[in-house]
């Protein structure tokens, strides 16, 4: 935007200010359109409706947005598949042509198109290119946090219209705020002694009883932590557990890395501040629950807050995990400080490397997810809690930056003022350094929203926003618990595998599977193919069926349904037909683990050794496939618990499975899209506001 237009509305906003206003009357209004390069429509003017807006919100900063215009922008965005009602981005991390390509998903884009086509002329893509271009400009001259900014925008709603290729403007609002004061910035890079700490001090252990803090000392012990490095707070007492005890905080020779705090909450008060005051650690884990929870807590605890906050102003000031914090489990960093029992939830390594991350506000979350889906095997798992201190955006910006993690799945319930946006950034970061980030908001519905407020103290924004935003970012957002756990899975599996086009391979000896395949290759905005075969591929797949005398019972076509008869040999050998053809990008094969001829069972009684422990099994021939592949294939072993470890025995050798085709062939379709969006933006990388 130019400094003549930044003048020019900055004038407007001191003038309306000066009269004790807040918002723009209609002569300013008039001025800021003019200045904008906008006409006002007249009386009679047709054409088809649209709204384009900019707003100040509370978590993500600006946000530019467009979609329904007229009756239509009242409707309820939740009715209508993603993208499809209106499309949102944070202002800093897009440009007019990129916004454009965004808004062209929506009804209201192809209504528009739809319209010029009939009447013979070009859709209006140039006029809102150059719509869009003006109002990010004036977005990021008045966005949160502009340090020489006298005015923030709060919010413009242009209610537009398209007629003859020309955008006129019918009505429109602005108001504006004075800049409130930020968050100082927390010393993120303190997040590498909280999760790779050397020493680290517990306070709260019983010396006779288990309670939480005496159960956390064990599982520190019992994950490997050094005994004479860790440190226990208890006056009176000289050891506990083979561990040494000191008085206090004044007591601690040299720093802590790591102090968990496991007190009460009422005592955690006065206990902060005496560890800002000593300056004895570098990062701080607040287990204690209730903090800002509930209405009593709720001063308290943001008063705590801002205490914390201040203390980032000096230096050397310590970090705060929590409160209302499960704990973090740290692989690299030798520990586990979850308060929960090793014997209720083992760890054992599912992967032979460690290459993901789970952050949550709920330690439930994990538990559940990891104690289903143990081959998610992050390498670490963070609790957030109630974000006293540390922040969703925080601990996303320090790891989009860590070397030997790959994929991260977060669980987010509400974001702190303007962390949206820091978060927003850190996925873009991520994206960029070819990390995947899935994501999962509760807070869906209104009575979500209420015990989200409940659970850890957080505000959750308007959902449609928040998924537009965070996918514009990078990220893949899952809509539900099952989709968040197939998403992160399979952007473990498959990181390092060829993404290359859409064209889609399916297999198996279940007729229904391989048609649920096909019908299941679209997700909003995208759309895999089911590719067509080489003559190549097709001679060798039939020489593969007349081996396995099953070439008058199957035609050779995409999908392909190779009958029942078929063993483990014949799917896996056609699997590799179907990768090695250059117009196939990935393929799904259903393993068929109740056909008489797959070897799928732990052990036979009907054929002794015919079995999973049969060289010829599949749980032998299809891990070097994989391996010897750079395309994704992926096993569905569609069957109860019988097949319960040839599923296991696949997946502890890297081999991606589901246990149903639908939920495979969803992911993989999921999964392609967040690819080929990651790839769009890094070629966008050295060009336009986009990073």
């Amino acid at each position: 935007m130019s400094n003549s237009l930044t003048t020019q509305a900055t004038a407007l906003f001191r003038e309306a200010a000066g009269q004790g206003r807040d918002s723009l009357d209609g002569a300013g209004l008039s001025s800021l359109l003019a200045g904008l390069g906008l006409e006002r429509a007249g009386g009679s003017t047709g054409g088809t409706e649209m709204r384009i807006t900019l707003n100040s919100t509370r978590e993500f900063g600006m946000v530019i947005g467009a979609g329904f215009g007229g009756l239509e922008a009242e409707l309820d965005e939740g009715q209508f598949r993603r993208d499809r009602a209106s499309v949102y981005a944070v202002a800093e991390l897009t440009d007019a042509p990129d916004f454009l390509r965004l808004f062209q998903r929506t009804l209201a884009w192809q209504r528009i198109a739809a319209v010029a086509q009939r009447e013979g002329r070009s859709a209006p893509a140039a006029a809102l290119e150059e719509c869009f271009a003006r109002l990010l400009g004036l977005a990021r001259a008045f966005a949160p946090g502009q340090a020489d900014a006298s005015f923030v925008l709060q919010a413009l709603e242009l209610d537009c219209v398209e007629s003859g290729s020309r955008l006129f403007v019918r009505s429109a609002r602005c108001s504006f705020s004075a800049p409130q004061p930020a968050r100082l910035p927390r010393p993120v890079a303190k997040i590498d002694k909280l999760i790779h700490p050397e020493r680290i001090g517990i306070i709260g252990v019983s010396g006779s009883g288990m309670n939480f803090g005496r159960i956390i000392l064990r599982n520190l012990i019992g994950s490997g932590f050094p005994k004479e490095q860790l440190l226990v707070l208890k006056p009176g007492e000289t050891e506990i557990d083979g561990v040494r005890c000191v008085e206090g905080l004044a007591a601690i020779d040299g720093k802590l890395d790591l102090l968990i705090v496991a007190v009460a909450a009422s005592a955690v008060y006065a206990l902060v501040d005496e560890i800002i005051d000593t300056g004895a650690v570098e990062a701080v884990m607040l287990i204690p629950g209730s903090m800002g929870e509930t209405k009593k807590s709720r001063e308290p605890a943001a008063a705590l807050a801002e205490r914390i906050n201040a203390a980032h102003g000096k230096p050397d000031s310590p970090i705060f995990l929590g409160a209302n914090c499960l704990g973090v489990v740290s692989h690299p960093g030798r520990y586990d400080s979850w308060f929960i029992p090793l014997e209720r939830l083992p760890k054992p390594k599912k992967k032979p490397v460690r290459n993901s991350v789970m952050l949550s506000q709920s330690g439930a979350f994990m538990i559940t997810r990891l104690s289903q889906n143990p081959w998610l095997d992050p390498a670490y798992m963070i609790a957030l809690g109630n974000q006293t201190d540390l922040t969703h955006g925080d601990m996303l910006s320090y790891f989009a930056e860590l070397p030997g993690i790959d994929t991260l799945g977060i669980y987010i319930e509400g974001f702190k003022d303007l962390d949206g946006l820091h978060f927003a950034r850190a996925v873009r970061k991520a994206v960029l350094n070819g990390k995947q980030i899935v994501v999962y908001k509760s807070g869906r519905t209104a009575p979500g929203q209420r015990g989200v407020m409940g659970h850890t103290a957080s505000i959750a924004g308007g959902l449609a926003l928040f998924e537009s935003v965070i996918r514009h970012a990078g990220a893949i957002v899952a809509e539900d618990l099952d989709t968040f756990d197939d998403l992160f899975y399979i952007a473990g599996a498959l990181h390092g595998k060829k993404v290359g086009g859409n064209r889609l391979g399916a297999i198996s000896g279940a007729g229904f599977e391989a048609v649920a395949m096909a019908d299941n290759i679209e997700t909003d905005g995208f759309a895999m193919q089911m590719g067509a075969l080489e003559d190549a591929t097709v001679q060798r797949i039939e020489q593969i069926l007349v081996a396995k005398k099953l070439d008058q019972l199957v035609e050779v076509r995409n999908p392909l349904d190779i009958n029942p008869g078929a063993d483990d040999e014949a799917h896996l050998e056609i699997s590799d037909a179907f990768l090695q053809d250059p117009n196939i990008d990935a393929v799904i094969v259903g393993l068929d683990p109740t056909a008489p001829s797959v070897r799928a069972l732990e052990q036979s009684k009907l054929r002794p050794g015919y079995d999973l422990s049969d060289p010829k099994s599949t749980v032998h021939l299809m891990p070097p496939l994989v391996e010897r592949h750079d395309k994704p294939l992926i096993g569905i072993v569609d069957g109860g618990r019988l097949y319960d470890a040839m599923t296991a025995r696949l997946m502890d050798q890297g081999v991606c499975c589901f246990r149903n085709c639908t939920r495979g062939t969803k992911a993989l379709v999921r999964y392609f899209h967040a690819r080929h969006n990651a790839d769009y933006l890094k070629t966008r990388r050295p060009g336009g506001n986009n990073s």
